[in-house]
């Protein structure tokens, strides 16, 4: 079958499926209102799909053995495709939220699944080129989530960001009904179920996206909930690596990180998308709370850094098969770090291609990321492996984005109290600095009309709002300063990673 057609065939669902893991959170308002609930109880439509897809994705591998790879694959995204309409239908927030863990389900193996099938597809020494394919659909999804969101609950309702999912699901059925086949060690195979496995798994993974997606509202570990969740999930997921590496036929086979370059690869995967994650979620909340930018300029601001991201990939699928993977993954590290430690430098005067331009080069870093480090990392393993090491690394991906995301808005909140302490400390009538401030400021009240007894006890409330402002923008520049060290630190481990030796036979590109 050719190489393109199977390539469109398993992204088109990717595709969907990575939108929707953010097209639901510029429509919370529209759904929270249409469904009367309540702004903590409408978060739950986006973390239950989340936790349904984290605890998915690394039983993929294990499922296509199971069922069969492409059985699996179609069921799949027949379930996604089904739970969309009913999202779409739902009556109230209960049946939403669980026709959002059924949807989560069915569209968490498409991930895993897209890649093994593009890395099996292409030959070895074209992998670069089969990963610039499955990461352009991996960025551009939560670039075009929250704008086509926003577009379509504005202009129809949030009904149809799930009912827009149908005909593409349906397409995509007969397509991976036509065109995609499964290599004889990807055929469904009787084997024993781990149960104890299976159920850890799920328990673990479940309940630490929880934590994560729901810590910093709930103060951490001030919270019996939070905690309670924690131990649980801890406890699950140090059983759940002690009984996979006793039974016969384990769901994650762990032998896979006995592989240095895989295993690495891994680590650096989860700290680029604790990076990329924590970075775009910031970058808006700057920009809206203390730039008074809309939501229309935000997405203006993080709309080409996206677009750099698309164009770098192909540059770097060309590249990885022309010079040293190493040196490119190097550059794309060192750029993304980089851009970081622009953003750090952000202020309260910045203007648009102050703030633009960093967001641009951290698209070109993780164009130049993300292409070398997925061969590097997946060029050395087994076809007949590539199912298991692909879920695990899709895996690691995703709880990188989301132990970024819970750091950052953690780290944010923190620092903000820690600069507001320490600028209140002058904050005293008996400071000569203060008293000058307080009456540049109440003159600046009067020259806006105010009489002088009411501006001369607004300056200190005006001064106090802007110390507020200067403490928040003092924690955007330290956590952004600490995201551009996170990444800078993985440098060292670029060069633990080697590429596979060999090429594929002709038949080998053929799926």
């Amino acid at each position: 079958m050719n190489k393109w057609i199977v390539a469109l065939t398993v992204m088109l669902p990717t595709l969907i499926e990575i939108v929707d893991t953010s097209v639901v959170n510029v429509s919370l308002d529209s759904i929270r209102g249409s469904l009367s609930a309540g702004i903590d109880e409408s978060t739950w439509t986006i973390t239950s799909y989340l936790v349904s897809n984290a605890i998915i994705i690394p039983m993929t591998g294990w499922l296509s053995r199971i069922i069969g790879r492409k059985k699996y694959l179609i069921l799949s995204i027949m379930l996604f495709t089904l739970s969309s309409f009913l999202c779409g239908i739902s009556w109230d927030l209960q049946s939403l939220v669980f026709f959002r863990v059924l949807q989560g389900i069915g569209g968490g193996a498409l991930q895993p699944i897209s890649q093994s099938i593009l890395l099996e597809t292409f030959p070895r020494k074209q992998h670069g080129m089969a990963m610039a394919i499955f990461g352009v659909g991996i960025m551009f999804g939560p670039i075009i989530g929250p704008l086509l969101g926003g577009w379509i609950t504005d202009n129809w309702s949030w009904h149809w960001i799930f009912f827009i999912n149908i005909p593409i699901g349906v397409v995509s059925v007969f397509m991976a009904l036509f065109f995609i086949s499964d290599p004889p060690y990807m055929k469904r195979m009787s084997m024993k179920i781990d149960y104890w496995g299976l159920a850890l798994l799920a328990i673990g993974l479940g309940c630490l996206q929880i934590v994560l997606d729901k810590g910093q509202m709930e103060d951490w570990f001030s919270s019996g909930f939070i905690t309670g969740l924690t131990l649980v999930s801890v406890t699950c997921l140090v059983l759940f690596l002690y009984v996979e590496s006793v039974v016969d036929h384990p769901i994650m086979s762990l032998k896979t990180f006995r592989n240095i370059s895989f295993s690495t690869g891994n680590i650096v995967m989860f700290f680029a998308f604790f990076n990329l994650f924590g970075s775009i979620v910031l970058l808006p909340v700057y920009l809206q709370t203390l730039m008074g930018y809309t939501s229309t300029l935000s997405g203006m601001v993080l709309g080409p850094g996206g677009i750099a991201t698309l164009v770098a990939m192909p540059v770097a699928g060309r590249l990885v098969t022309k010079m040293s993977p190493k040196a490119l993954l190097a550059f794309g590290i060192v750029m993304s770090s980089y851009s970081t430690w622009l953003m750090s430098n952000f202020s309260l005067a910045a203007d648009f291609d102050a703030v633009i331009w960093p967001r641009i080069v951290l698209g070109v870093g993780m164009g130049f990321l993300f292409i070398p480090l997925t061969t590097l990392t997946m060029s050395t393993i087994k076809k007949e492996d590539m199912a298991n090491a692909s879920a695990i690394y899709n895996l690691l991906r995703n709880l990188g984005g989301s132990f970024g995301v819970a750091f950052v808005t953690t780290m944010l909140a923190r620092r903000a109290q820690f600069h507001q302490v320490r600028l209140s400390d002058h904050f005293t009538p008996f400071d000569a600095n203060y008293q000058i401030a307080a009456q540049t400021a109440s003159r600046m009240l009067e020259v806006k009309g105010m009489d002088h007894t009411t501006a001369l006890q607004g300056g200190p409330g005006l001064l106090y709002g802007q110390m507020v402002r200067q403490a928040s923008m003092l924690s955007f520049n330290d956590v952004f300063h600490l995201l551009s060290l996170c990444m800078i630190f993985i440098l060292p481990l670029v060069l633990l990673m080697r590429r596979g030796r060999g090429e594929d036979s002709p038949s080998a590109g053929m799926h």
